[in-house]
């Protein structure tokens, strides 16, 4: 009986607590059910949709906040004023021997009283055997007077107009841009079964240029920031329909500088015709910005290196150069 007694008073209790239960509404009845008989556990409450929520809590006084957001990209400042790099000087070229993308041809720039002459051997492929090389000298080897042109572009600048094959001669630092003055780039001499193209960097042998491959690295990286700069300031100065043009003819320049300087000799190893270019292409811009580029406001030449302080004395007898060792006793 007593055992009886212990089964039925649960029983009798779930019987009166049903009444609670049916007065009860229809989802909370289910669920005291399930809870009561172990059908399933109860559920934690879901937030209704479209409730924002709520800021984080300020810090207490002397804990750190939260680190902040990454910030938006600033746009690059435009300089106030344009950046002249130095000047390159026809004297520097005078008397040196320059060829063509530093492995064929020979160009000698010479000094005649006040003139300027050039004695020139153009290299070139035969006509009838375009496979085999050839060679022509202007003038019969006899040097050819230079027109000087001023600096239109902030380098020196001559030209042969009457030449055979009429060419403009631009003055870099340690050679001469060449560009033709003709309908093409080519220049055929058909006495001579021989077809040319004089266009491009005459400067040094390649291999000459590698000991300075440190020092034309340092320096692009001058030239390369002074023509981002004036072609900044141009954009700015210039009137919105004229912005377009501008832009179009500096992504022309990247293109045609990497057309014009991939056939030097050794250029990936010391970029020495990049340098030149971008250099002049950095004088011409900052010409036409009206600057004075009589007075340059920015060197392409490598740092100095900072003399390292000297070493500090020893102390207490205590060898510096073996540090953690003890004096001996």
């Amino acid at each position: 009986m007593p055992r009886t007694r212990s089964l039925l008073l649960p029983l009798l209790a779930a019987a009166l607590a049903v009444p609670t239960v049916l007065a009860a509404p229809p989802a909370q009845a289910q669920n005291f059910f399930e809870r009561l008989f172990g059908i399933k556990p109860e559920r934690p409450p879901v937030p209704p949709r479209g409730v924002p929520e709520a800021p984080p809590a300020a810090p207490a006084p002397g804990e750190p906040g939260p680190a902040p957001g990454p910030e938006a990209p600033r746009p690059a400042p435009v300089p106030a004023r344009p950046v002249v790099l130095k000047v390159p000087s026809e004297d520097a070229v005078i008397g040196q021997d320059l060829q063509l993308n530093g492995t064929s041809g020979t160009l000698k720039l010479e000094r005649a009283g006040t003139a300027v002459t050039a004695r020139i051997k153009l290299p070139g492929t035969k006509i009838s055997q375009p496979a085999e090389s050839c060679t022509v000298p202007l003038a019969n080897g006899n040097p050819i007077t230079l027109s000087a042109e001023g600096k239109p572009e902030g380098a020196p600048r001559f030209e042969a107009a009457g030449a055979e094959c009429p060419l403009r001669f631009d003055v870099v630092e340690g050679g001469i841009l060449v560009s033709s003055l003709g309908q093409g780039p080519v220049c055929t001499f058909s006495n001579a079964d021989c077809a040319t193209t004089p266009v491009g960097l005459w400067g040094p042998a390649g291999a000459t240029l590698i000991p300075r491959a440190g020092e034309f690295d340092t320096a692009r990286g001058v030239a390369d920031k002074a023509v981002r700069d004036n072609y900044k300031l141009m954009t700015q100065r210039a009137r919105r329909e004229d912005v377009r043009p501008i832009v179009s003819e500096q992504a022309a320049f990247s293109a045609d500088r990497e057309q014009l300087c991939r056939g030097y000799a050794r250029e990936g190893t010391h970029g020495f015709c990049h340098l030149r270019v971008t250099e002049n292409r950095a004088l011409a811009l900052a010409t036409r910005l009206g600057a004075n580029t009589a007075v340059p406001t920015a060197a392409a030449a490598p740092r100095r290196s900072r003399p390292r302080p000297a070493a500090e004395p020893a102390v207490d007898g205590v060898n510096p150069d073996a540090a953690g060792e003890m004096p001996p006793e």
